[in-house]
């Protein structure tokens, strides 16, 4: 084949192109996968998703790209519907509408992992800035959390910015009881929140700890460096690559495996204090 393959970014996520590696990691798996058979990634950046599906009216009428890659997908999401009216192929990047192709990240066992590791240091109250409410791995995350055991959750909802980052730890350690470890659904609000408490004289990880969903180089140079859930983004986009080469074919649609996520252990990860009165919080 030969041509454009489709990616849109929208509202949040098209906020964080310039500050967050994701995407970006992202892309060059698809173009490593892509390239060979004469494609590439035409990336567009809108502030909305009436402008989205705006874009892939003008894509399908233009006959501008092969197919769409749909990412941050949501409950009731309308993009894949709209693209199979269009006749656009589409390869849905997470768990949407079954009658596409899909690559699909287990977003339950890598939150699980988290809670795991943090539990065996011993904390009891765990915190949670998330992503938007409405993305469908925010509320899987979510689900595995509440449903752990042995463990009391306090969530505030985020939008992946520095910005957010700051406002969550900030409602977290006004909580009753505040949490002795965080779990913040991308890099950069956990990087921001670990700069905030820095600047709060708080310290990371004797008084509080912290872990970021998504690991980049951003975990790694943050001081100090933050623990994180870790998958190969590059892989990611290859696999996403090749789904789209398999429907372009003429492939039916089928469900791919994304790359196993793992925790890696930094320095921002470390017992649970001790509470007032002496002992660890116990749920």
């Amino acid at each position: 084949m030969s041509g454009l393959v489709g990616l849109v970014l929208a509202g949040g996520a098209a906020d964080q192109v310039g500050v967050e590696p994701f995407f970006m990691e992202l892309i060059a798996g698809m173009e490593e996968a892509l390239g060979p058979h004469g494609a590439s990634v035409l990336l567009l950046v809108v502030p909305d998703r009436e402008a989205e599906l705006a874009a892939y009216d003008r894509w399908a009428a233009g006959r501008t790209v092969a197919a769409v890659v749909v990412v941050n997908l949501v409950r009731r999401d309308v993009r894949p519907g709209h693209l199979a009216s269009l006749g656009l192929p589409a390869v849905l990047a997470g768990r949407g509408d079954e009658l596409f192709s899909r690559v699909i990240t287990d977003d339950a066992a890598a939150m699980t992992a988290a809670i795991d590791a943090l539990i065996a240091l011993g904390h009891r109250d765990i915190g949670r800035v998330s992503g938007p409410t409405t993305l469908i791995h925010t509320a899987e995350r979510s689900a595995t959390l509440s449903a752990a055991a042995g463990v009391r959750v306090t969530e505030v909802e985020g939008d992946y910015s520095s910005a957010s980052g700051v406002r969550g730890i900030r409602a977290l350690l006004s909580a009753d009881p505040p949490p002795t470890a965080v779990i913040f659904d991308n890099d950069v609000m956990a990087v921001a929140a670990e700069q905030e408490l820095t600047r709060a004289g708080i310290a990371v990880p004797a008084q509080i700890s912290l872990l970021a969903c998504d690991d980049s180089p951003l975990c790694e140079l943050a001081t100090p460096p933050l623990s994180a859930l870790s998958k190969n983004v590059h892989e990611h986009g290859l696999i996403l690559g090749d789904a789209v080469l398999a429907v372009l074919a003429g492939a039916p649609p089928e469900d791919r495996e994304g790359p196993a996520v793992r925790i890696q252990l930094r320095d921002s990860t470390g017992p649970a204090p001790a509470r007032a009165g002496g002992g660890r919080a116990e749920g």
